[in-house]
Order: C-alpha cells, then structure tokens, then sequence
C-alpha cells in the first residue's frame, strides 16, 4: 500500500486524489440571488452533503479561485439565504451548463430549459424541474486556509426552513423518499458521474 502525505504533493495532486477516492459524491445544485443586480445565479457543487437532522443542516463547500469567493458563496453570506436542489438523471446535463463561469450579473439559468419558481420562507427562487429542493437560511460561514495562507475555501452551513418533494418522489405516510424514482447523479473524478445503481439491505446490530 502507498502513503503519501498531503504536504508532500501539489493541491492539485489532493485535488485529484480526494475527488477520486471519496466517491461517489451527492450533487447540491445550488440557486442564490445576486448581490449585483438580484439575478439568479446556479451552479453545482459535490462537495456536499447533510450534517444534522436535528436541527436540519446541509453542508456546502465552495472553492475560491486564487482566493476570491465565487458567486454562490458571496451571494449566501451577503444574503443569508440560498436553495438546494437534489441532482437527477432528467436535470444533470442542463445543470452542468451552469458550471460556466459567467459574470456574476448574469445569470446561469440563461444557458438552459431550467425555470424559477418562487420560495415559500425566503426571498431565493429554487428551480422547478428539480424532484426535491431545500429553502435554506444560512446558518454558519467557516473559511479555511489554503496554500500561502490564502483562503482557498468557504463553508456553508444552511438551515433547511421548507422542504419541496415531487409527489412521485415522496410516501407522505411513511415518511419515505423513493430513491428510485428521484434518480439521483452522483460525482465522480474528473467528467465522470455515476447514476444509482444496484440496492441492497444491511440491517444494523442491535
């Protein structure tokens, strides 16, 4: 087995090893409104998932480039608000043309068929065509140091207010989330994402 030290290979080399080892990745697409002119901006981040159900908290983490804060984060903590959205196979290829790095008064949506549909709790619209989507209050911002003690990430702790699901999606009596027909994308390395797969149960130990 190889070890290797973090210290010892580039951010990059870290970059590459964690994004192909902790797979696969659930997908937070994200919707915020602009600081610059109230457009809304979109964007896909895999560094991402739940911390708490009590109380509901998701996880975010946004990568700065050469140290400044891309626009969902900066839009976040400015506002305190923001939407997740859950990733499925009917959405991922319009989502992943909001990776497009645009100015940030221009808005992602503008690249696909994806539409807004207006938030019960807070003032960010989520995206219609998504099976689940959670309103979300911005509960805490961590920043970490990066390379030359530049900040090189901001974390997004968010405060889920309202929860969208599908009918399709959801047993309302049981409480349940049908995996199966939310057809979650998951990321992979590189360009490479996985779709759900094969189930299978393990019961716990008592």
């Amino acid at each position: 087995m190889r070890s290797i030290r973090p210290e010892e290979i580039s951010a990059k080399e870290n970059y590459k090893l964690l994004t192909g080892a902790v797979i696969p990745r659930p997908i937070a697409f994200v919707t915020t409104l602009s600081t610059v002119n109230e457009t809304i901006n979109a964007a896909p981040f895999s560094y991402f998932n739940m911390i708490s159900s009590n109380p509901p908290l998701l996880s975010i983490s946004v990568q700065r480039v050469s140290g400044n804060m891309k626009d969902t984060a900066r839009n976040a903590v400015d506002r305190g608000e923001f939407v997740v959205h859950v990733c499925s196979e009917h959405t991922i290829e319009e989502i992943n043309k909001t990776a497009a790095t645009l100015d940030p008064a221009e808005s992602e949506l503008a690249l696909t068929s994806l539409h807004s549909t207006p938030s019960l709790q807070i003032s960010v619209p989520g995206i219609k065509e998504a099976p689940i989507r959670f309103e979300c209050k911005l509960e805490k911002h961590l920043t970490f140091l990066g390379e030359k003690n530049i900040i090189s990430t901001d974390l997004l702790i968010g405060r889920i207010v309202c929860y969208h699901l599908a009918e399709e999606v959801y047993d309302p009596e049981k409480g349940y989330v049908h995996a199966e027909k939310v057809k979650p994308v998951s990321r992979l390395a590189g360009d490479t994402y996985a779709k759900l797969g094969e189930l299978f149960s393990l019961k716990r130990p008592k």
